[in-house]
């Protein structure tokens, strides 16, 4: 099965593509984000049928202490339109320190502010669907 992990945000939305097998999340690409939601689902939907995705993994931002808060409730709201838009299954995974691990990888790895802006999304996507993608694989051997 091969997922597609969104890394939700207002002005970008990064992108990661898990492997054939569904066990590698890979670094994808960065839509930026205009005001016309349609545009992005278009998109989203464009890409959907191009890389044969099955199913899209969205992450969540939740507060340290476990709540969602405001961007939470907007990326799950982007996940259940998109739901309507695109007939494939949404999931939902938790990205709490996704992002900071992402520009901790970029920064030790010498890469300019401009140059971290353009990549960080996507990156923190791959966090994100990797995560999935391990934790659905735990399940897994457990219910074996």
């Amino acid at each position: 099965m091969r997922y597609l992990g969104l890394d939700f945000g207002l002005k970008r939305i990064g992108l990661a593509k898990s492997d054939p097998s569904g066990l590698i999340a890979q670094f994808y690409k960065t839509i930026y984000v205009s005001r016309n939601q349609e545009k992005i689902f278009s998109e989203l939907s464009t890409i959907v049928d191009a890389e044969k995705i099955e199913a899209i993994v969205i992450g969540l931002p939740y507060h340290m202490n476990g709540e969602k808060g405001e961007k939470g409730q907007m990326a799950e709201s982007f996940g259940e339109k998109l739901k309507d838009y695109i007939s494939i299954p949404v999931f939902y995974e938790d990205e709490r320190l996704t992002t900071v691990s992402a520009e901790r990888i970029l920064i030790e790895g010498n890469m300019s502010r401009k140059k971290r802006r353009d990549k960080i999304d996507s990156l923190a996507a791959t966090f994100i669907l990797q995560k999935y993608l391990d934790r659905k694989k735990i399940k897994m051997c457990y219910n074996s």
